[in-house]
């Protein structure tokens, strides 16, 4: 463990023919540069605003303080605890130091800790759930197959590889968890994202339930099923599924069976968080998305889905206020919102919520 005080897979086709200098120039601040006795000072870079009305924040990319020993890998999975910690899981870049897979950072965005050298090359889905009086993680590694809870520190509770008992994976079928929801009552939902496109339930010990799902584009079946979440904004709460390669929200029951669809505004959704009426939807085709009670498009934030495909490229070509492939995304406590993107070398943005 690091600590300190100082502070794909299938990939989408992208259309867009206009380069990223060009954007960029476009995009960035104005400054005033000037020399000489009497010369104007520089005039503070402009705000980068996105989202309008009682949906506008100002964009923060990189705005997490990391030590110099951790390079970012694939930044893929975000988690807030109780006291407002934030919690990320990244792949590791291989040039890294230290092959620590999840960073902590206190809610002012400075340094805590590290840990989970386990996880190097597979920190993916992440989670924070109350267990009584204890806060537990929720881990999804995708190189070593397995789902792990452990401590807010890391400390191993269980872990769990392909589920046996519903049969599905005979003559070797892929398993690869990517993320997990809670349900109401305790149990547990793990998504098999970049496997065979099942979603298994279990309780709140870790007991198999049930395997629903499975591939295809019918109701009912999924293609990479990447992330899901608990929607509890209606009477009944639901299961939300990131349908992601049938470009879709796939709703089911807490036991299995197939509600609706959503297809208004989806373009490759990857998971999910809610927030009173929102739904908070990260899009891996450049957009973070915030739909109403009603699943009706509220803002599209970040939008780069007409810009060039950025991903390995540096940061220097990276376009302020565009996203390129938004991986996951919380809501904080404050109303900000922190998102990840799929980039190898990673990168975090706070969307910090402003008055209308």
């Amino acid at each position: 463990m690091h600590t300190s005080d100082f502070s794909r897979r299938q990939f989408l086709t992208r259309t867009g023919q206009a380069t990223a200098g060009i954007a960029a120039a476009a995009l960035a601040p104005t400054a005033v540069h000037a020399q000489g006795a009497g010369a104007p000072a520089p005039t503070a870079p402009a705000k980068l605003i996105l989202g309008d009305g009682q949906h506008k924040y100002e964009c923060l990319h990189d705005w997490l303080i990391k030590p110099d020993y951790i390079e970012w890998g694939d930044t893929q999975g975000l988690a807030e605890d109780a006291k407002g910690n934030i919690y990320v899981s990244h792949t590791v870049n291989p040039g890294s130091p230290c092959k620590d897979a999840i960073v902590v950072f206190d809610k002012t965005g400075r340094f805590i800790h590290s840990f989970g050298s386990r996880f190097a090359g597979g920190g993916h889905g992440l989670d924070v759930r109350k267990e009584g009086t204890q806060e537990y993680l929720y881990h999804c590694d995708t190189a070593h197959r397995v789902v792990v809870k452990t401590t807010l520190t890391g400390d191993v509770i269980w872990e769990k590889g392909v589920p046996q008992e519903p049969g599905v994976y005979k003559e070797g079928a892929p398993y690869v968890p990517t993320n997990v929801a809670f349900g109401p009552n305790g149990d547990f939902y793990i998504a098999d994202g970049y496997g065979s496109s099942y979603i298994h339930q279990y309780d709140i010990k870790g007991n198999w339930i049930r395997t629903f799902a499975g591939p295809g584009t019918e109701p009912g079946k999924c293609r990479t099923p990447h992330g899901l979440w608990l929607d509890n904004r209606a009477k009944e709460p639901l299961l939300a599924v990131a349908d992601r390669s049938n470009n879709r929200i796939q709703y089911f029951s807490l036991d299995g069976k197939h509600v609706s669809f959503v297809k208004e505004g989806m373009r490759q959704p990857v998971h999910f968080k809610t927030r009173g009426d929102e739904l908070l939807v990260p899009d891996l085709n450049s957009v973070v998305t915030i739909l109403d009670k009603d699943n009706k498009v509220v803002v599209q934030l970040g939008d780069g889905a007409n810009m060039p495909d950025l991903r390995g490229k540096k940061r220097s070509e990276f376009v302020p206020g565009k996203f390129i492939h938004p991986h996951t995304a919380i809501w904080l406590h404050t109303g900000d919102i922190v998102v990840a993107e799929w980039l190898p070398n990673g990168r975090v943005t706070l969307l910090r919520k402003l008055k209308a």
